[in-house]
Order: structure tokens, then C-alpha cells, then sequence
């Protein structure tokens, strides 16, 4: 099995067992679009910095599964463009806000990448954050993504599936075990066989999370395929099992060899 092909079994052993998806009231997949706000002042981070980097003064950023932006507008400035491509209409409107609150000249793209490459700008420099554990088929992602950078590429994910933090709550609700891979090495295998020579290096960042127990408890209940009676159940468990303030995260970037 070759490096491409570990990855996508990795990611298919996250799979919810057709039972319990069977059950489940609501769709699980779910993604609140609280936790993608963007701050007005964003830290500086290995990714944002790498990427900075790379970027021209009064340069252009595509930002891949943008969500609001962090991404993009770490960069700006020095970049002054900035184009978003998210497959859900409500991150793209809280891009749009973002960028004109900063005063930066902004573009978006609706639909799923790589499926939008064909109709979206190349960019000086490419970023797609916390995004790479959603594909499976991660080849003609990442290829896509090269596809479209002037000068560099830089990802960032964390070093565990961003479902993991749900283990203890999997275990407890349903006595069911959750897999571990795959892992940033996993994805820097993958980049290795397409002949594309990355960089990575690991830290600490700020996980976020629901801040409001009662907010927690709700999407927490309904990423677990639990039902609405059960919430109390689910608060409960969060109170006595608060999730760590940080996470460990990996930035991994790449110029392009024209570059």
C-alpha cells in the first residue's frame, strides 16, 4: 500500500459505524461557524510566518477551506488580494466581512477544492489550514493546490485527526473506540511520492473550542449521534472532562520549483 493509499484508509477508519449513524437524529458532521471567527489581532504562528514569508508586498493569498479567513488575513498586509474558496456559503460571507473590515480587496469561490480549481486565480502563495483531515482522495487536492501557488504552499494541521478530542466521550457514550492515524507524517509520505519536497515543524497552538458549556453540550450531543434528551448526560461529561487550553499542530509548506 503506498503512501496515498495508507492515508485515505487512515481517514476511512473514522467512519461512524452505520448503527449508531443510523440513529443519530441529526447529521454528526457538523462545523459551527462560531469557531471560525476571525480575531482582529491574529498571533503569529510557524504557518502564518512561513507563509508571510513568501508573501509580496501587495501580493495575493488564496486561502483553501478559508472558513473566516485566519489564514488569509494573518497575511495581510503584506498581501492586499485575498481569494477564498469554501465549500459553505456562510464561511464565504464571514471571509467577505473579514476582508472588508481590514480594507483588502477580496474574492471567493463556493464549492469544494479541488473540483474549483479549474475556475479559481493562482495566488502568490497558497494555504489551506486545518482542512487535509476532510480529504481522502489527497493527491489531486494537493496537486491543486501547487497547481495554484506563484511562490509557496503552506498547510497546517494538527498532529492528531481533529475529531480525536471526542475519544474519551466516543468511549463513554458508546463504548466504542476511535482510531488514531492518520498523522502530519502521513500527509509529508504522501507529498514525498507526488515529488514534492516539504518542510514541517511542530508547536503549540490555542485550540478553540465552544466557550459556553450549554453551546458545548448541544453540538457535542449531536457529533456524538445522541439525542436531544441526552444533553444533560453530555454537559455533564464536558464539565468533568474540560477540554486543554492547546493543541499540538503541524505547519508544513513547500515553494514551488519554478519559484
Amino acid at each position: 500500500m503506498n503512501a496515498a493509499d495508507r492515508w485515505r484508509a487512515a481517514l476511512e477508519a473514522w467512519a461512524i459505524p452505520e448503527a449508531i449513524l443510523a440513529s443519530a437524529p441529526e447529521s454528526p458532521w457538523i462545523h459551527p461557524p462560531v469557531l471560525f471567527d476571525v480575531p482582529r489581532t491574529i498571533e503569529s504562528s510557524p504557518s502564518h510566518d512561513r507563509a508571510r514569508d513568501a508573501t509580496p508586498a501587495g501580493g495575493t493569498v488564496l486561502d483553501v477551506g478559508c472558513g473566516g479567513g485566519i489564514a488569509a488575513f494573518a497575511l495581510t498586509p503584506p498581501a492586499a488580494h485575498v481569494i477564498g474558496v469554501d465549500h459553505q456559503v456562510e464561511m464565504l460571507s464571514m471571509f467577505r466581512a473579514n476582508a472588508h473590515d481590514r480594507g483588502v480587496s477580496v474574492e471567493t469561490i463556493e464549492g469544494f477544492w479541488p473540483a474549483v480549481a479549474p475556475r479559481t486565480p493562482m495566488a502568490d502563495v497558497v494555504t489551506a489550514h486545518h482542512v487535509v483531515y476532510n480529504v481522502a482522495d489527497v493527491v489531486p487536492f494537493l496537486a491543486a493546490l501547487d497547481d495554484h501557488a506563484r511562490v509557496r504552499v503552506v498547510l497546517e494541521m494538527p498532529n492528531h485527526h481533529p475529531l480525536a478530542g471526542l475519544t474519551p466521550a466516543w468511549r463513554h457514550f458508546w463504548a466504542l473506540e476511535r482510531p488514531t492515524g492518520p498523522t502530519p507524517e502521513d500527509l509529508l509520505a504522501v507529498l514525498e511520492q507526488m515529488g514534492i519536497d516539504a518542510t514541517s515543524t511542530s508547536f503549540e497552538g490555542a485550540l478553540r473550542t465552544e466557550t459556553d458549556l450549554d453551546q458545548a453540550a448541544h453540538f457535542t450531543r449531536i457529533r456524538l449521534c445522541l439525542p436531544a434528551s441526552r444533553e444533560p448526560e453530555v454537559r455533564d461529561f464536558l464539565a468533568a472532562n474540560p477540554a486543554p487550553p492547546t493543541r499540538a499542530l503541524t505547519a508544513i509548506w513547500w515553494d514551488r520549483a519554478s519559484a
